[in-house]
Parts: structure tokens; C-alpha cells; sequence
């Protein structure tokens, strides 16, 4: 697998980190093509370099290819670095599929993390509530790793349909992934390569709730791409993160999951067990207490909508929140 290196100044370091926050979907399809990007020195480490391992107490905070994963990252980072923690980034790097490896084997130190989705990883059952969730989670685990305590926010993988889809169909905000069954073969659905794949994508839609589409686009996580086909209508149907702010922007219509395929997915860090301090816990921890979906939904809005630096809106918020 190839990841992509560049040497820039801290300066335009800091620029295309803003610039990588709307491009991460394109890499997303790119699959052979990984990048790190945002690291304190203005230098961009190789995230799967082998043997590249924190040094001299230092954190290392990683994201997955969406722009919500990157804004997580930033919060939890600054929170650890406004107490003297020293903090570098690898973020936008990929797939949970990448992710998990780069933590399991201690290059990465923290991940933002979604509870139910990880256990869905993890080759677990889905729960219906987040302590069980995160029990489960615990037990399938490396030794290595651990999570922290559940922030309320959640960011639920969901199904939305566009506005002249929910018309064609009569689907109202009370119908659920059921009422596509007859609807699906008529249809095209779009979402990442992995939710291709996954349990909690076309393969659980498919066992859960019978849904046999007419095709299957690869897109994005959640992302620009897949927002753009569903409001093109060359997809009817899409992937998409519960906390999208273009959800209403676009009329959307998110469908309900009465069956539970998503499960709970709670905002929570996943940490390698070795490199953190008990503060470091406890910023993450205290991080985790005032974190909501309004909040998180709200801050993404800022990011994806108003076009703000992911930084700055972290450090804003955790200023806000007495957290630095």
C-alpha cells in the first residue's frame, strides 16, 4: 500500500488540513492511497510507516477519512494539549479497516471512536444500550487497547433518501428501511467501499430487512460525494452519518431502523493503554461529559457548512466549555 508524503511549512501544513477536511471522500476511493496529515511541526508523517511509535511521552491522535472523525480528533487533542500533554496528529488516514491496526500495534495512541460500529467491527452483535455496547466492545478488544467513558453524542450510521425519492415512494418521516423492500430494485445506493461490505451496510440490510438494490456505488464515508449523488438523484438512497448537517439542508429523509442494525454509536475514544497518563484519561474523560449530538451536530455545521478550520472550532468549544 502506498501513502503519500509531502514536506510543508507549518503554515501550509495548517491550510490543507483545512483543504483535507473537504477532499478526504476522493481519497477515500483512492485505495491505495493513504495520507497523514497536520502533524504540530508542520511535518506530514507516513501513518503506516512500520516501527513508528510515539516517542518521549508524546500522544499521538488519529481520525479516519471523514470530516467528523478529523473535528473529533481535534477536540480530544487540544483537550490533552491544553494540560501540557504533548500531542501529534495523524489524521485522515482511512477505514476503521486501517485505523484499528495502527492503534492495536501503538502508532497511534488515541482514536475518536463509535462504539456500536467498532463492535460491529469487532465481529460483535449490535446492543441497544451504551454500557452493554461497551462491555461487548471491551471483550472483544486487543489486550492493548481499551475505551474510555461514552460521550451522549451520537452519529448513527442511517439510510436517507432524497426529496423526489420520498415523494415517488410516499415515504413519510415515520417509515422505516421496511418500507423499501419493494421500492430497493427500482433503486441505486450509494455509500463507502465498505459499507459494501460490511455487517451494518448492504449485507445486514439485505439479512435484516430483506433490501435487495438495483446497484451498489461506491462513494464516500458519509461524505461530500455521497451527499451530491443522493441531491443528483444518481443515487436514490445513501449512506449517511446521523449528525450530517445536509441532512436538512437538502431534505433528506433519514429512514428509521426499528431492527437495530445500527445499534448505538456513541462518540467514544479508543486508547492504547500504554500512552497515556492518568491526566490524559481525564481530559479525554471530562471531554466526553459535555459532548452531545446537539453540540456535535452544531460543530460539524461549522465545519462543513461555514467552512471553518476543524481546529478552530475545536478549540473554540473547548474553550467554551471550560475545558482549556
Amino acid at each position: 500500500m502506498t501513502s503519500v508524503r509531502n514536506t510543508r511549512s507549518p503554515r501550509s501544513t495548517r491550510s490543507a488540513r483545512k483543504s483535507a477536511t473537504y477532499a478526504v471522500s476522493l481519497l477515500a476511493l483512492a485505495a491505495v492511497t493513504l495520507t497523514g496529515c497536520g502533524s504540530d511541526d508542520g511535518k506530514d508523517d507516513d501513518p503506516l510507516k512500520s516501527g513508528d511509535k510515539p516517542k518521549g511521552g508524546t500522544v499521538v491522535v488519529g481520525s479516519n477519512n471523514f470530516p467528523e472523525s478529523i473535528l473529533l480528533a481535534d477536540i480530544y487533542g487540544e483537550a490533552l494539549k491544553s494540560k501540557g500533554i504533548k500531542v501529534n496528529y495523524k489524521l485522515n488516514i482511512g477505514s476503521r479497516e486501517t485505523t484499528y491496526g495502527l492503534i492495536k500495534n501503538g502508532t497511534l495512541t488515541v482514536m475518536p471512536e463509535y462504539n456500536g460500529a467498532l463492535l460491529t467491527y469487532l465481529k460483535g452483535k449490535a446492543k441497544p444500550e451504551t454500557d452493554a455496547t461497551n462491555t461487548a466492545v471491551k471483550g472483544k478488544l486487543d489486550a492493548n487497547l481499551t475505551l474510555l467513558e461514552s460521550s451522549e453524542a451520537q452519529d448513527k450510521d442511517a439510510v436517507a433518501v432524497n426529496e423526489e425519492t420520498a415523494k415517488k415512494y410516499k415515504l413519510t418521516a415515520e417509515s422505516t428501511l421496511e418500507d423499501l423492500a419493494d421500492a430497493a430494485p427500482e433503486m441505486v445506493l450509494g455509500g463507502s467501499p465498505e459499507f459494501q461490505t460490511r455487517h451494518h451496510g448492504l449485507p445486514g440490510l439485505k439479512d435484516e430487512y430483506k433490501l435487495n438494490f438495483k446497484s451498489f456505488k461506491a462513494l464516500d464515508a458519509g461524505g461530500p460525494l455521497t451527499v451530491a449523488a443522493l441531491k443528483g438523484n444518481s443515487i436514490q438512497a445513501g449512506n449517511i452519518f446521523s449528525t450530517d448537517p445536509g441532512i436538512t439542508k437538502n431534505k433528506f429523509l433519514i429512514l428509521q431502523d426499528p431492527k437495530n442494525l445500527f445499534g448505538i454509536e456513541n462518540v467514544t475514544p479508543l486508547v492504547h493503554k500504554s500512552g497515556l497518563t492518568d491526566e490524559g484519561i481525564a481530559a479525554l474523560n471530562a471531554v466526553s461529559a459535555k459532548l452531545d449530538t446537539e453540540t456535535l451536530v452544531k460543530l460539524n455545521s461549522e465545519v462543513q457548512v461555514d467552512n471553518k478550520d476543524p481546529r478552530d472550532v475545536a478549540t473554540s468549544w473547548l474553550a467554551s466549555a471550560g475545558l482549556s
